[in-house]
């Protein structure tokens, strides 16, 4: 399984050791980008850090890019399309509308067959979150990342054992102190320059900086 878990996508600090994981130059890497999760607060269109993430993985090569909206989705027509494609770019937004529609979509278990073949599992942010045991983090310190839809189960994806505090600031210390005791968990606290990878159960973490733990 070969996972690469952001705040803020691919800044130049965490680039290469994305890169290092793919089977193939990025010309030739196939991508699909989810986009559900910024459809919460931007139901009309791009948001801009779609934009940008689009945009910085035109700059570093990436031709074939095909967005695919889970709200229109089936477990049935995911396992078709996901076999196209190299890379599952999950992007940012609402945490919990995000998780929302993989459950209700089937992504969830369209995703493990995905794995299995090697694919690539890329999330920023919300899409980092997402990855965890739970997703019940996801708004101790953004005032913009709340439950509107009611959300009942917050069970992550539980592709790791660990939990995911992304846009780490110096700031989050206090509240990430206050609250680790509601999770049973480790708690990694990236900046938007830090990544974590992990391939076949072995973790690394990249970017520069001192890593933050909370346990």
């Amino acid at each position: 399984m070969k996972l690469f878990l952001t705040s803020a996508g691919l800044p130049p600090e965490t680039t290469e050791a994305f890169l290092g994981l793919l089977n193939k130059k990025p010309e030739k890497t196939t991508v699909c980008i989810i986009t559900t999760a910024f459809f919460a607060n931007h139901p009309e269109g791009d948001a801009p850090h779609m934009k940008a993430d689009k945009q910085r993985l035109s700059e570093l090569g990436f031709r074939t890019m095909t967005e695919i909206d889970l709200r229109k989705e089936s477990e049935k027509s995911l396992k078709e399309k996901l076999k196209d494609f190299d890379v599952v770019f999950v992007t940012g937004g609402n945490t919990f509308y995000l998780l929302k529609y993989m459950k209700e979509s089937g992504f969830d278990k369209a995703l493990k067959p995905f794995l299995e073949k090697g694919g690539v599992y890329l999330g920023v942010s919300a899409g980092s979150y997402v990855a965890g045991l739970d997703i019940s983090p996801a708004n101790w310190k953004h005032a913009d990342d709340q439950n509107i839809v009611g959300l009942k189960d917050l069970r992550g994806l539980r592709l790791i054992d660990f939990y995911i505090s992304p846009h780490y600031i110096p700031g989050h210390e206090t509240i990430l102190n206050e609250n680790k005791h509601k999770v049973s968990h480790p708690i990694y606290a990236l900046t938007d320059q830090q990544a974590i990878l992990v391939e076949d159960g072995n973790i690394q973490f990249v970017g520069p900086g001192e890593f933050k733990k909370f346990e």
